[in-house]
């Protein structure tokens, strides 16, 4: 399926689109002042050692400690041996190289591994393994084998560390190969050079996100690379030349005077992606919630009646809604435990189509994912791999009104409130009037229908009372104020 890549660059951020048949398929964010850190490897510090959770906080130079879990110590994977304790393996004090495996996400700090592996265009180079690897979605068994005979070929007689060979690999030519090796030698030459600094310290960082684009998102589908700044596209230019030749036609300056992400409806895609509800061709919909633990998918008919039967109706909407479902996840960066609950079906052969167009439609993502089939209750439970924040996460922030609920508490709520709250201080202080600060449907909710209300407890508490607009106020703010 021919693809194109789009690449807006202002001197805030970076945001690059992936389309496929004029879709927007993902979206990728990079702001200037918070770089995702993914990938790059740190010189750290045990801070503090948890035998009772067998992690430990490392300090590797940023403002929150990261996270570093028995299970991904490299020792133990090496040994065989993962039943050892992390207290007998780590000090505090120690100095320790690690590489960041997961963003930091809401209040958690970034998960470290120390393994390390440094991706290539067609390698990831793993120094501290032996074996060669092979990306799962080359699944022909005579590919895998002739592609694992050729890098051995390529590596000396004296080579020591692993490889996974990935995806891009399958269409290189030895030439592209030896490059990859020899650019990955020399990064981890560099990173074992400065390995020795005992202070918490950057070795290695990965690429910008218009670099990894060429890297990691770019293959044969790709038709045409468009990018709107002359600077970032001269380094694209630089990048490939060494790197990717067979890519250089490829990558084009867009000079439009149009902009481009609104060109190609991106700024559209943006603003529905980060909706609760998208809407289904047949006239259904989903619904998607994104919570800390978890995101849930509800599917829903709406308006769509089918032509045939209910079951037919039901049956067309979950197939559709699979389809968009794949796509939603990727394009908001979805990741962890996804919970989706189809419409229910009776129909087993019903469920099995559903589930497998599910799964065919995912398999066009890149990140890993794992898929079990319809629960009891029939939903279908997923994990998608999460190493950065989600699309909301890093456009959007905590609604101050509602702070997080999504529903704030009605007018005539906040005005049961207040009387409440009346009562509460005129028994407590012998003020000679109580004045209402709050929002302005609240206070004409007071003027209005809870007129009579305020009247009988003005007339209880044998004090006056008196009204006041907060124009800054949101619906559920109030004071009272004792004059």
């Amino acid at each position: 399926m021919s693809s194109e890549i789009l690449v807006n660059i202002t001197p805030q951020e970076t945001r690059v689109a992936l389309m496929e048949q004029g879709v927007v398929q993902e979206l990728h964010i990079e702001r200037n002042n918070n770089y995702g850190i993914v990938g790059n490897i740190y010189s750290g510090r045990v801070s503090r050692v948890l035998p009772g959770m067998q992690s430990a906080f490392i300090d590797i130079g940023l403002d929150r400690a990261a996270f570093l879990h028995v299970a991904d110590i490299w020792r133990l994977k090496q040994d065989g041996d993962t039943n050892k304790p992390i207290e007998t393996l780590l000090h505090d004090g120690e100095s320790i190289l690690v590489q960041v495996i997961k963003d930091s996400i809401g209040t958690k700090g970034a998960r470290l591994s120390t393994q390390i592996s440094i991706a290539g265009r067609m390698l990831v180079y793993l120094p501290q393994e032996s074996h060669i690897g092979i990306s799962q979605r080359i699944e022909s068994e005579a590919n895998r084998d002739l592609l694992r005979e050729r890098l051995q070929h390529l590596l000396p007689s004296d080579e020591r560390g692993g490889y996974i060979i990935r995806t891009m690999a399958e269409a290189a030519n030895e030439q592209d190969l030896r490059t990859d090796i020899a650019y990955l030698h020399k990064l981890w030459r560099n990173i074992r050079e400065r390995s020795s600094i005992t202070t918490p310290t950057l070795l290695y960082q990965d690429l910008s996100l218009s670099h990894r684009v060429l890297r990691d998102f770019v293959d044969d589908d790709t038709v045409r690379i468009l990018v709107d700044s002359r600077e970032a596209f001269q380094k694209m230019i630089l990048f490939s030349q060494d790197y990717m030749v067979n890519m250089l036609a490829r990558i084009n300056l867009y000079g439009g005077e149009r902009p481009l992400f609104d060109l190609y409806g991106v700024e559209d895609e943006i603003e529905r992606a980060l909706a609760r509800r998208v809407n289904l061709k047949s006239g259904g919909y989903l619904i998607i919630d994104q919570t800390e633990a978890l995101t849930t998918v509800d599917v829903n008919t709406g308006g769509f009646v089918g032509i045939k039967s209910f079951d037919d109706t039901i049956f067309k909407t979950n197939l559709e809604a699979a389809q968009v479902i794949a796509r939603q996840l990727r394009l908001r960066n979805l990741g962890g435990i996804i919970i989706v609950d189809f419409i229910d079906m009776e129909n087993e052969e019903h469920k099995d189509a559903v589930l497998a167009e599910l799964k065919k439609a995912l398999a066009k993502d890149r990140t890993r994912m794992t898929v079990s089939g319809f629960t009891a209750l029939g939903l279908v439970e997923m994990t998608r791999k999460r190493t950065r924040e989600s699309l909301s996460h890093v456009l959007c922030e905590t609604c101050p009104t509602c702070q997080g609920r999504s529903e704030v508490r009605t007018a005539q709520t906040i005005c049961y409130e207040i009387l409440r709250e009346l009562l509460r201080e005129s028994r407590q202080f012998d003020a000679r009037e109580f004045r209402i600060l709050a929002s302005q449907q609240v206070i004409d909710l007071f003027l209005d229908e809870e007129s009579q209300s305020l009247a009988q407890l003005g007339d209880f508490i044998a004090k006056p009372i008196s009204l006041q607009v907060e124009a800054a106020y949101t619906q559920e703010q109030y004071d009272v104020v004792l004059m």
